[in-house]
């Protein structure tokens, strides 16, 4: 089970998560088809750059909660204090890989940026 996690900003647009995506599948080498499932924070599943990534790459998509993310919060390798101080996780992108990838989930790829958007990979067993 491979997960893509992301964070991001409301005003991200379709183009670039999907651009992230495939930069992240580039430098993991994986083809973006290995992708199991879209994971990012429930206040972002309705967004509209991630419901056009989901559509696109007929995925579903995990809406991981708060509480949930900070459950993850010793695995994540990248860590922004801000993000700390709002989600209580260094990393939405890389906690939210690492859930919806399930048990013993680990990094594939740590979180990478574009300029309004962190995108991260995570394998685990389902």
């Amino acid at each position: 089970m491979i997960a893509a996690g992301f964070g991001l900003r409301r005003s991200a647009g379709a183009e670039e998560l999907a651009e992230l995506l495939q930069r992240a599948c580039t430098e993991s080498g994986l083809s973006p088809d290995r992708i199991d499932c879209l994971a990012t924070l429930d206040q972002l599943a309705d967004h509209p750059a991630i419901q056009m990534l989901k559509e696109n790459l007929k995925k579903d998509v995990q809406a991981i909660s708060k509480q949930e993310l900070s459950t993850v919060s010793n695995a994540v390798l990248t860590r922004s204090d801000r993000i700390q101080e709002l989600y209580g996780v260094g990393s939405v992108a890389e906690a939210a890989a690492l859930i919806a990838a399930g048990s013993k989930a680990r990094l594939r790829l740590p979180r990478i940026a574009s300029a309004s958007a962190t995108c991260a990979l995570a394998e685990g067993v389902r």
